[in-house]
């Protein structure tokens, strides 16, 4: 009896997971160049910044679960073109520069702790990996952003440090890939 309650019990979850996996879906932004597998219906926001370079449009792609416990709490893709000659991704010595000062106000906007950074590079493009807890320990965001030409690409995920080991953000992060426009 016991072995049937135990097939039965991993046939429903199995379904369950499989089911869960059907709801991705590719979203693709043929203003940003990019496409990536979202859990969920992407919302577009715009904002303009000012920078040292002039008034730039940040542009954000998120996906906020709508369950009560999700694994991730949002899932968003943002980049932001910068002007020729201000930044590009062959300046290697600059980015270096232009990749700290990013990590660092992703930690001072949240006041948090930053744990890890990685170099990481996508189709030869350079980028990097870092995590930040925040609220205490009790909140955690996850970046991979990545210069390409002079578009600079911010994947996120934000989620409760108790669920920061998740398939789902990996399959989010993993499936981020950019299209390169003639």
């Amino acid at each position: 009896m016991k072995e049937i309650l135990f097939l039965l019990l991993t046939s429903i979850l199995a379904t369950s997971a499989l089911t869960a996996q059907a709801e991705w879906q590719t979203f693709e932004s043929s203003k940003g160049h990019f496409k990536i597998l979202t859990p969920g219906d992407m919302s577009q926001k715009e904002q303009l910044m000012e920078t040292a370079v002039g008034n730039l449009l940040f542009t954000t792609y998120l996906y906020q679960p709508k369950s009560k416990d999700p694994d991730n709490l949002y899932y968003a893709v943002s980049f932001i073109d910068y002007p020729e000659n201000s930044i590009h991704s062959d300046s290697t010595e600059f980015l270096d520069s232009f990749f700290h000062y990013t990590i660092d106000a992703s930690v001072q906007s949240v006041m948090g702790d930053l744990r890890y950074v990685d170099h990481i590079k996508q189709d030869g493009y350079p980028g990097r990996l870092w995590r930040v807890d925040y609220k205490k320990g009790t909140a955690t965001i996850k970046t991979k952003a990545y210069m390409v030409g002079n578009r600079f690409y911010q994947v996120q995920v934000v989620m409760h440090r108790d669920k920061s080991l998740n398939t789902q953000q990996d399959k989010f992060f993993d499936s981020f890939n950019f299209e390169l426009s003639d």
